[in-house]
Parts: structure tokens; sequence; C-alpha cells
């Protein structure tokens, strides 16, 4: 077991050690993106509304009051609580951003601007000063003042119109995937303005739209469309055009994916389930070849997986050299020995006489690795050190607490 207080002390500090990150807004994309940027060292400071905080404090399942979401949503970040609606609170978020290397939002467009935070307002305050705006449909455009979600996003960006069977309504992937791609594409807008501020001293504004973060992942969709007139659809569990790429039931109920679309693992397939004619025939010897013969490819697949448990097939095809895998359960995950030694499962202090397993950190860098220094803070936890570190005295702080402003 891990203790994060412990693992602080005695590792590396991050390589964004000494970046301060202010975050605003709430829920998944905008705190995805800082999330990240903590567990790489920067200080995150997530400004919360008094009284009530991020309504994913109380998303799924609840722990004491908060979710367990929370605790990794928030990791490695400092909770305060400001009453923006109250110039006192305004107050202390611009002495915040005086002091600030990065702003994350996620707002919609237009909210900065009514606190008077427009960004060359910020950029007065705060030369270099990066500010990363995350929203539905980006800071301009004739859709920039709807509200979108990720859910909204996949729709509009081309995802769940790929996603399902083919004779059934499109269908949604189990998680917030168009929020999380975004706080993705966010933080690599945040690290390359950070290395241009390296070279100029400048801070500037990253714009990231949920609906563009999804459409940035469609592939060929686009010029397939232009230059040939086709319309990619959904095509259940297989890729179309790759062939064989497919989910296929074994005899146990169990379900497994095959990868065997390069040429030279196609030929190791068929020998392995006994089909050494396929693996010479030429014409299933390149991927254009075996497009033509999909239906057939398949079948022969899918009837020799149906006469295997998922053990026996794994076994034959491992010892192939095929790509594949039974399809995991979050139970499959946390037996599997890859995850533990990759790191992917830590384990941490949680309350006071329990732990809680946490998703380990991606990427992994040799020399700075990122780390889980605390979970996920109680509402205001960091009021008062936070505040210190501005200047404010004890009473002062004391004031604010009294008159409803943190």
């Amino acid at each position: 077991m891990t203790n994060p207080s412990e693992q602080s002390s005695t590792t590396n500090l991050g390589p964004l050690a000494g970046i301060r990150v202010l975050e605003l807004g709430s829920l998944i994309a905008g705190p995805f993106a800082s999330r990240m940027l903590g567990e790489f060292g920067a200080e995150v400071i997530k400004v919360e509304t008094p009284g009530s905080g991020d309504p994913i404090r109380k998303w799924r399942v609840l722990h004491e009051g908060n979710s367990l979401w929370w605790a990794v949503q928030a990791r490695n970040k400092k909770s305060i609580t400001l009453n923006l609606k109250a110039e006192e609170g305004l107050a202390v978020l611009r002495k915040l951003i005086e002091s600030a290397d990065m702003l994350v939002e996620n707002f919609r467009p237009g909210q900065l601007e009514k606190w008077g935070l427009s960004p060359e307002q910020l950029q007065a305050m705060n030369p270099g000063l990066i500010v990363v705006r995350l929203s539905g449909y980006g800071q301009t455009g004739p859709y920039k003042d709807r509200p979108g979600f990720g859910a909204i996003a996949e729709s509009i960006g081309g995802m769940r119109f790929l996603s399902g069977d083919t004779d059934r309504p499109p269908v949604r992937v189990g998680i917030s995937i168009g929020d999380s791609l975004a706080g993705l594409h966010a933080v690599i807008g945040a690290l390359l303005a950070l290395q241009h501020r390296h070279k100029t001293g400048k801070g500037q504004v990253v714009d990231v739209a949920l609906y563009e973060s999804v459409f940035n992942m469609m592939e060929s969709l686009l010029p397939e469309y232009d230059f040939a007139g086709v319309v990619r659809k959904r095509s259940g569990a297989s890729l179309p055009g790759i062939v064989p790429s497919n989910t296929y039931t074994c005899g146990c109920g169990g379900f497994i994916v095959i990868g065997g679309n390069g040429d030279a693992i196609f030929k190791r397939l068929m020998v392995g389930i006994g089909r050494s004619d396929f693996a010479e025939n030429p014409d299933m010897a390149s991927n254009d070849g075996r497009v033509r013969h999909t239906e057939l490819i398949d079948s022969t697949i899918a009837q020799w997986c149906k006469e295997r448990s998922i053990d026996e097939a794994l076994e034959v095809l491992e010892n192939a050299d095929v790509p594949v895998s039974k399809i995991y359960s979050i139970e499959d995950i946390v037996r599997d020995p890859q995850f533990a030694a990759r790191g992917m499962i830590e384990e941490h202090a949680f309350g006071d006489d329990r732990t809680l397993k946490v998703p380990g950190i991606v990427p992994k860098l040799s020399d700075t690795p990122g780390q889980t220094r605390w979970l996920g803070p109680k509402l205001g936890e960091h009021n008062e050190q936070v505040l210190a570190g501005l200047g404010y005295s004890a009473e002062e702080i004391q004031q604010m607490k009294d008159g409803g402003v943190i």
C-alpha cells in the first residue's frame, strides 16, 4: 500500500513542478486536463462553490458524501471555495490569476468575460498566463453559445454514427469519452503553449472544442467521403475494410477480440486455426484481397472459436503470435499481472481504516514519472493554506468565512 503523503516526500516532484494551475469549472473535461497536469507535478488549485462544490462529488458511488470518482478526478488538487458572485470572491480570484501559470476553465463561452476576465484583461493582469478554455463548440462559430456535453460532442463529431450494430440505433461507449478526449487535447495544447512561453515569455489562449476533439479521432472518415463518396456506417464489432478484426464468441459464452489484419499475422492466424489453405491463398495475401472474402474469413474464425473455450482459444492464438485478448471486465483488470507489473493499480490510504485502488498514471516517464500525492480533497480543505500564501491574514480569512466568501 502506498501512502500519498509519504510518497510525495520521497520521490521526484515531477516535470511540471513549479507550475501553478488554476482550475475553474467542473465535471469532466477541464478537471480531467488539470488532473493530468497535477499528476506530473503542477500545483493545481481547484476553485469550487462554497457549500456544494463540483457536482462530480455526488456522481455515481458515494463514500462519506463524496463520489469514489472524485478521489481520482481530483487527486493531487488543492480545493478552495470562492463565491464568485461576490466582489470579494472575484478579488481573491484575481490575486490567484496574477500568481498562476495556467488557467483551465470549461464554462460556456462568455462566462469569464462576464467577470471582467476576458483574454485581453487576463493578458494585462498576467502576460505569461496560459488560458486553456474547453467548451462544447469552441469560443467562436455559430454554435459557440450552445450547451455541449461529451455525449453531444460524440454525436456531432462523428463517433456515435459509427457506434453499434447495423440494424440498431447508435450506442454510446460506457464512459464519457468525448470529455476525456477534450481533456487530453487540452493537456497537449497547454504543454505546447508552455513551450512557446519558455521561448517568448508570453502566454496565449488554448481553445479546445469537445466536438473537434472527437472529430480529430475520426481517422479516414473525411477524405474517404470527399474523394470516393463513402459514408462509413455502423459495423458492430468489426472494423470495416480491415480484415480480420472482430469480436468472436467462444463455446463458453465469453468473447475474444482477434486482430489478424496484418499480412504476416493473418498467415499465422490461419495456420493456428488449421486453415493453411487460407494462409497460402494469394487472393488473401493482402488486406484488399481479404476484404473481398470478409464473410468467409469471419465465419471460419467464428466457427473455430465456437468450438473452444476462451482459455483454449487464447492458448492457441498466443502461441501463434496473433494479437488476441479476452474482453476484460474490471475484475479481470484488477487480477491481471500486466496491469500490476506496470503500476496501473495503485492502492492508497482512504479514510480512517480503508484503502482505495485507483488507476495508475500514464504516460510512463523514465526520470520524472507522475505520482499520486493525495486523493481528492475535502471541499475547501486548502482554503487557509492557499489564501495565506496570497498574503491574507488569519483575521481576513476568518472574515471571508463569516461573510460567505469562502
